[in-house]
C-alpha cells in the first residue's frame, strides 16, 4: 500500500471535485495501491499533518507527501515510487547535489534568489494551472541529492521510524522540506531525485513576511 498524504483548505466534497490533487487521485482510482490519506479543512502545519502518518501504527508502508494543487500527470506513479524507493530512502521529483551555507531554497544559493549552477541541480517538474503544464527541467534524474523540493517526498515508514526522522512542526509551511532533508541526512538516509510526471499549479513562496521570519528560525537552528 501506497498512502499519498496531504493537507488542503478544502472540504472533503470541494477537493474531490475541484483540487488538482483530488481531480488525479480520482483518475487513479483504478491502481488500488494508491490510498489516499487527506486532511481536509486543515489549519495545522504540514510537519504536524505529515509526521502523523509516519508514527501511525496502520495504513500504507510507504508515504508520499505531496501538496494539494498538484496535477499527478504520472499514471505510472505507484511503480516510480516503488522503483525509486530501492535506490534511495527518500525521494523527490527536484534536488540538489549540494548544500551551502544560508541556502534559503533547495534551488538558490543565497537570500537573493540566485540560482545554482545547473551541474548541481537534478530533476524536473512543469507548472500551469492546467495538466501537462510547461516543463522546468533542472538537471539530470536520478541523482543523488542533499535537499529535495517538498512539493513530492516520498519514503517509507519504517525507514524513517528506524531513523528516527520526522518534520519539524516549527516550519509549518516554509523550510519543513529544507529542514527534512537536513535531518534525514544526519541519520545516514539516502536522498534522491526520481522521474515522476507533475504539474505544480504554484511556483512558490519567496520572501514574504512569513517566509522571512521561517528563513530566520531555520538559521537559528542550523547554527547559520
Amino acid at each position: 500500500m501506497i498512502e499519498v498524504v496531504s493537507a488542503t483548505r478544502l472540504s472533503s466534497t470541494e477537493f474531490w471535485r475541484s483540487a488538482a490533487l483530488g481531480i488525479s487521485l480520482r483518475r487513479l482510482a483504478h491502481d488500488t495501491r494508491l490510498v489516499a490519506h487527506i486532511a481536509f479543512e486543515n489549519q495545522c502545519g504540514l510537519p504536524e499533518v505529515f509526521n502523523a502518518r509516519i508514527n501511525a501504527g496502520e495504513g500504507g508502508e510507504i508515504l508520499v507527501f505531496i501538496h494539494d494543487d498538484v496535477w499527478i500527470d504520472d499514471y505510472f506513479l505507484a511503480d516510480r515510487v516503488i522503483d525509486g524507493l530501492k535506490t534511495f530512502d527518500v525521494i523527490g521529483v527536484a534536488g540538489n547535489r549540494r548544500r551551502v551555507r544560508d541556502q534559503p531554497a533547495w534551488a538558490f544559493i543565497d537570500d537573493k534568489f540566485t540560482w545554482d549552477t545547473a551541474a548541481n541541480l537534478s530533476g524536473s517538474i512543469a507548472h500551469g494551472s492546467d495538466p501537462c503544464g510547461t516543463i522546468s527541467v533542472f538537471g539530470t534524474v536520478p541523482a543523488e541529492c542533499e535537499l529535495l523540493d517538498g512539493v513530492l517526498l516520498a519514503a517509507t515508514k519504517s525507514r524513517l521510524s528506524a531513523a528516527t526522522v520526522q518534520f519539524d512542526p516549527r516550519f509549518d509551511f516554509n523550510f519543513y522540506d529544507m529542514d527534512f532533508c537536513r535531518t534525514a541526512r544526519l541519520a545516514g538516509l539516502r536522498l534522491g531525485t526520481w522521474p515522476i510526471c507533475l504539474t505544480h499549479q504554484s511556483g512558490g513562496a519567496f520572501g514574504n513576511g512569513r517566509w522571512n521570519a521561517q528563513y530566520r528560525l531555520y538559521q537559528r537552528k542550523w547554527m547559520e
